[in-house]
């Protein structure tokens, strides 16, 4: 409490899911802590180990990565897509990710910078094939969010499409990059691994999710219509105030970025792009809720380049002005405390 009044502007950005990785950074996983996985709060820690630790200290730590991490994540996205698109879809792309209304969890104390910053750098280094690299950073992925997982069907289609374009006498080396892809894995089954040994539960960071209150089913699939009409419900029920907010946010961000799925497939960016878009969509609805889905679509990022390739310059203005004011709107609730993704 005394270093959250010392440094208010500070703390407000470790809100929510942001304690409980301080408090792994600092102690080790809690009660039902296990929701979260261990390479963010590991590298907090790492971070200060040279130094005296203190809450503080894991705070800035904290800030430094995802800060850092972020400026990596535009730059590597902007060298992504300007592969397939050029300069300028590429520089309007990370404009309209950096504005986006939830943007703001990039330079907070959450894993959402670090994980596409190594989900990017998996895609651009198997881009130029190097096969080795992205099977390391996507075994860091995996180890950093559960959707990391989805690495590895994604880049097994992409390491299939660039191999319709080698010679045959690329076959060996085709097949040790196929290897490599296979490291993706290895950070999902690690903490798998010390989850079994630790809890006897090695699905236990999925079972924690339902103690948080959230809505989320852990034992039943909910379809994604089912989950529109849910949110009809709630949208016709709930009364104006930061939660009715919210409830219209994850609403529009599901039903926008799922027409940007589609959108981005009918422009044709590339397959693996979007079976790890698709994928990482679908899952949390299972659960049958919208709940985070704006903190959750960031790394999504071929829904950005799909919105880059609208050229209608009166929606792209448009889209920016109310970016720019939905922004301005979640970040000061997210920073009074209130819960928005």
């Amino acid at each position: 409490m005394g270093n959250f009044l010392a440094h208010p502007g500070l703390w407000a950005w470790a809100n929510f899911d942001g304690e409980h990785y301080l408090a792994i950074a600092h102690h080790g996983y809690g009660n039902l802590e296990q929701a979260f996985f261990p390479f963010y709060p590991w590298l907090i820690k790492t971070l200060v180990s040279p130094f005296k630790e203190s809450l503080f200290a894991l705070l800035l730590s904290g800030l430094t990565i995802s800060h850092l991490a972020f400026f990596i994540a535009l730059f590597l996205f902007y060298l992504l897509v300007q592969l397939d698109f050029g300069k300028r879809v590429a520089q309007l792309a990370a404009l309209l990710l950096l504005v986006f209304p939830a943007s703001f969890f990039f330079g907070s104390v959450y894993s959402e910078s670090l994980f596409l910053a190594l989900a990017l750098g998996s895609f651009y280094a198997a881009r130029k094939k190097h096969w080795w690299l992205a099977g390391i950073l996507g075994a860091f992925a995996s180890a950093t969010r559960i959707v990391g997982i989805f690495l590895l069907p994604a880049l097994l289609w992409e390491w299939w499409e660039q191999r319709k374009t080698q010679n045959s006498k690329l076959k060996t080396q085709n097949l040790i990059n196929l290897v490599f892809i296979f490291l993706i894995p290895l950070g999902l089954l690690f903490y798998m691994r010390q989850l079994a040994i630790n809890y006897h539960d090695p699905l236990m960071f999925f079972h924690a999710h339902s103690a948080f209150g959230a809505g989320r089913s852990t034992d039943k699939l909910i379809l994604l219509y089912q989950v529109f009409w849910r949110y009809f419900k709630m949208m016709a029920t709930t009364k104006i105030d930061p939660l009715y907010y919210t409830v219209w946010l994850e609403f529009l961000t599901a039903a926008g970025f799922l027409a940007l799925l589609v959108f981005a497939y009918l422009k044709k960016i590339r397959i693996s792009y979007l079976i790890f878009a698709a994928l990482a969509y679908i899952t949390p609805t299972l659960t049958g809720t919208f709940l985070s889905m704006p903190r959750l679509v960031l790394v999504m990022f071929p829904c950005f380049i799909s919105l880059a390739l609208i050229k209608n310059k009166l929606f792209q203005v448009f889209y920016l002005l109310v970016c720019f004011f939905l922004l301005a709107v979640t970040t000061i609730f997210f920073t009074r405390g209130y819960f928005v993704g």
